[in-house]
């Protein structure tokens, strides 16, 4: 059975001061997860994480990321702007886009992040808008077909837009070495939300081989490895979490089976994980305000699907807990939903949950990555706060609610509104 990682009290306590929905974090989980990565890693003298910017984007978040010892991996101007804001700089940042704007290219260059190219004809596209090649850069690969783990895990790259076919990734950097390129990184991003320890280790194993085999033609010096994300979480309570060990030492005994023997022995190796790093740390808290009985018996929140989207998007399954009353049965079922003129607003179908009351306090587990980011104003819904529960028990407001004021910032409402 998930437990929150907040009480009943705690949450109380700060309603007096913010009232719900919002988001909160916790700050000890992330701390001991990051450290836990790092150590796993350990044996990679130039390991490195780079947090997923676009999982949470809140500079709260990313500083304590960054004092354990991450960098951040951004995809877009303002996420660029993030991590300036934040303190990062130069190789701390890896830009990985695709169908970039020439503003963007040139915001990475001047930061000196490392650029991470997706499309061959980007080379000469990044040389006009920048004026140069950066001596360290990275290529995407896409291996095409189908990638397979295991039978539960499979993804299909050669339908993903992202990336470059072997062939690309050897002229490329052929090409990109005579414009001035001296270090090349390789990534790769095949599978989503993996609750296996053989995914890491298998995407290893092709990456690494894909190394020495393009060291091999080119003669390049092939100096980090990305891995990406893909390591995902136990939504459900019955899944069983990933082993970070496990799969440490999966990639570990792959980097000394492959690359150690071809000379890329100093290879760095590099992920960009943000679920595994976030999701967990974070959950909604919403308050029963509304309960319906028709042909189903419905539980309506003061939270919709522009505070969590992943449920109503793609019917993903988040955990719910009842604050206060997580030792009475789960015997009642409810569609649990939101506020939304639509249909799949619902944080839940048919799920079994205690008796719930108006006034209830509900935590919907898992939302500390991919949760606030995806927030919307549909409906003219405002986003909720963030706060961040500290390592000491104190708490912090790390991101205010929107207000109406906000929703109506871009438009000219000049004496068309009362904001006070």
């Amino acid at each position: 059975m998930k437990r929150p990682f907040v009480t009943l009290d705690k949450i109380r306590e700060i309603i007096k001061e913010h009232p719900t929905p919002f988001h909160i974090y916790d700050e000890a989980g992330i701390r001991k997860n990051a450290r836990a990565l790092l150590d796993a890693f350990s044996w990679n003298k130039g390991f490195r994480e780079y947090f997923a910017v676009k999982a949470t984007p809140t500079p709260g978040i990313l500083k304590i990321l960054q004092e354990e010892g991450c960098g951040v991996d951004c995809s877009s101007y303002t996420e660029l702007m993030l991590a300036e804001a934040c303190g990062f700089s130069g190789s701390d940042i890896m830009f990985s886009s695709n169908v970039t704007p020439p503003e963007e290219y040139q915001y990475a260059d001047r930061l000196g992040a490392i650029i991470n190219l997706d499309d061959f004809t980007h080379i000469d596209f990044l040389e006009k808008v920048t004026g140069h090649i950066p001596e360290t850069i990275c290529l995407r690969y896409n291996p095409g077909g189908d990638f397979v783990v295991t039978n539960e895990i499979m993804d299909t790259p050669a339908q993903a837009k992202y990336g470059m076919t072997y062939n690309q990734l050897e002229e490329g950097i052929l090409k990109l070495s005579a414009m001035g390129a001296k270090n090349f990184g390789l990534h790769a991003f095949l599978a989503s939300n993996t609750l296996s320890n053989d995914y890491y280790p298998t995407l290893a194993r092709l990456m690494f081989e894909t190394a020495v085999s393009l060291h091999e033609k080119t003669g390049q010096n092939i100096t980090f490895i990305n891995l990406s994300g893909g390591i995902g979480i136990p939504y459900r309570p019955d899944q069983k979490p990933n082993d970070i060990y496990a799969i440490g030492e999966g990639v570990r005994k792959a980097f000394e089976e492959i690359m150690v023997p071809a000379g890329l022995g100093n290879a760095a190796i590099f992920t960009e994980l943000g679920r595994y790093m976030l999701a967990p740390f974070g959950c909604l808290v919403s308050t029963v305000i509304h309960k319906k009985h028709i042909y189903k018996e419905y539980v309506g929140l003061d939270a919709c699907a522009v505070n969590l989207l992943r449920p109503a998007m793609y019917g993903a399954y988040h955990h719910i807990t009842v604050l206060g009353k997580e030792e009475e049965p789960c015997d009642h079922m409810y569609d649990v939903t939101g506020s939304l003129c639509e249909n799949n607003d619902k944080f839940a179908i048919d799920r079994m949950l205690p008796k719930i009351d108006i006034g209830d306090i509900v935590v919907i587990h898992d939302t500390g990555a991919h949760g606030f980011s995806m927030g919307y104003n549909y409906n003219g819904k405002l986003r909720s706060a963030e706060i961040l529960l500290r390592e000491d028990g104190s708490w912090e407001l790390i991101r205010r609610a929107e207000t109406p004021k906000d929703y109506f910032a871009c438009l000219d409402v000049t004496g068309l509104f009362n904001f006070e």
